[in-house]
């Protein structure tokens, strides 16, 4: 009798585009995850890299086709995924129906239902509001200043 696929561990997800404005490095990336993945006592899988191109999800896609094998996935950052809420919770709602987890390493938070998204969703919401209240080129300003 078997219990449902065999379970190896947390994927990490990083990138190689500016995420909030900001480039890090993946080998920084991969720090935070594996730091996140030690703090969480959850057995770190080396990330899939996703592809420079704007709004390309590809190696997301793979990781969620893996998603009944994995017990999570540690995105860099909750702000790797789609700008468009739909499509954000479309990915969200995927990787949980797998069986999976999805946590955000930079921001502490890990998605584990559906009640989770709601608070998620609130973090982008003050995202946007707090980038729409400053301008960039103000922010850089202050910190060269």
């Amino acid at each position: 009798m078997s219990s449902g696929p065999t379970r190896y561990g947390h994927r990490g997800y990083i990138g190689s585009r500016p995420y909030d404005g900001a480039r890090v490095p993946q080998h920084v990336q991969n720090l935070v995850i594996r730091d996140y993945c030690q703090k969480h006592g959850h057995a770190f899988l080396l990330s899939a890299t996703e592809y420079a191109m704007p709004a390309c999800y590809m190696m997301l896609e793979d990781v969620i086709r893996e998603a009944p094998n994995l017990d999570g996935v540690v995105l860099y950052s909750l702000f790797m995924l789609p700008e468009r809420a739909k499509r954000r919770r479309d990915i969200c709602l995927r990787i949980l129906a797998a069986g999976a987890s999805l946590h955000g390493a930079v921001e502490n938070l890990t998605i584990q239902s559906e009640d989770d998204l709601v608070s998620i969703e609130d973090v982008w919401r003050v995202r946007h509001l707090a980038f729409d209240a400053i301008p960039t080129a103000a922010l850089r300003t202050e910190c060269e200043g």
